[in-house]
């Protein structure tokens, strides 16, 4: 049976573990919530208390946290999970990090011999569970090839976009940043059609019908017309990998005028009390408006 890790087993990483379930691998579960766990052991995945016992089961895996700290958090100590890889385990890193982040942990999984695939995702819960999320994947070309079956499995598409590690991280910060524009773009000409007393529905069905069509807009807005804040995408998290985006530009040397803006916003936003909710709550902050106490 093809058996596979995943360490983090919140909304991605959860998604990703039923997916797998429903396509026939053996899946192996650390997380720190208990009910979490509890509800994909009842699901079929194997538990297991720490990343080194993970990691003793099964040789490849994927980390599927929120940002580099939660990264170390997996790898150090006693049972963490570098005390437990060599070179026959193959580490898929998902998170949407800083280059330099994934470089580090790289670096710090080859001083154990293992493997990294540099992996971010994307798409949401709902597709990671379909199997039909993004993967942006770096690494070598025989890497790629020997893990093939699983990263088509996890994602489609699961794009080679290169054999340098980081530019997995790289290209998923250019569409993060892309992503965070156009949710803040849209918000706001939804808030310009309601103030015009325009009807938001027709509106937004015009749009993705029209040239003003977006991914984001078509899944936020829905949601966010509703007043449907449960965070699917905390407001965090685009707001952290905006900034990561605009120091990647300077480092580059690439002028982000719109990135300045929506990370502007973003902040505004989590100042405003909606960290906590889901970014779909961005059409409500522009209008200045806080979360109910």
């Amino acid at each position: 049976m093809k058996t596979f890790g995943v360490i983090g087993a919140g909304n991605m990483g959860g998604g990703m573990v039923r997916n797998l379930l429903n396509k026939g691998w053996q899946v192996h579960v650390h997380d720190i919530d208990p009910t979490v766990m509890k509800a994909l052991s009842q699901a079929g995945a194997q538990l297991h208390d720490s990343p080194h016992a993970l990691a003793l089961a099964c040789k490849v895996l994927a980390i599927v946290v929120v940002d580099q700290i939660q990264v170390n958090q997996v790898l150090d100590g006693e049972q963490g999970l570098l005390k437990a890889v060599d070179a026959s385990h193959t580490v898929l890193l998902c998170p949407t990090l800083g280059v330099d982040e994934v470089l580090h942990t790289a670096e710090r999984l080859a001083a154990r011999g293992a493997h990294l695939i540099d992996a971010p995702m994307s798409g949401g819960p709902v597709r990671a569970q379909e199997g039909s999320m993004s993967l942006m994947v770096a690494c070598s070309q025989a890497l790629f090839d020997r893990h093939a079956s699983l990263l088509h499995d996890l994602a489609d598409p699961a794009l080679h976009v290169s054999q340098r590690t980081g530019d997995g991280a790289r290209t998923k910060l250019v569409n993060n940043l892309l992503a965070a524009i156009n949710l803040v773009g849209a918000s706001e000409v939804m808030n310009l059609a309601t103030h015009m007393g325009l009807d938001p529905q027709v509106t937004l069905n015009v749009i993705q019908s029209s040239s003003g069509k977006s991914w984001i807009a078509g899944d936020r807005l829905p949601r966010a017309l509703m007043g449907d804040w449960a965070p699917r995408a905390h407001m965090t998290l685009l707001g952290k990998d905006t900034q990561l985006a605009l120091k990647m530009a300077q480092q580059a040397g690439a002028p982000t005028p719109l990135g300045h803006m929506a990370t502007a916003a973003f902040a505004q936003a989590i100042e405003q009390g909606w960290a906590a909710h889901d970014d779909a709550a961005m059409l409500v902050s522009l209008r200045g408006q806080r979360p109910e106490a």
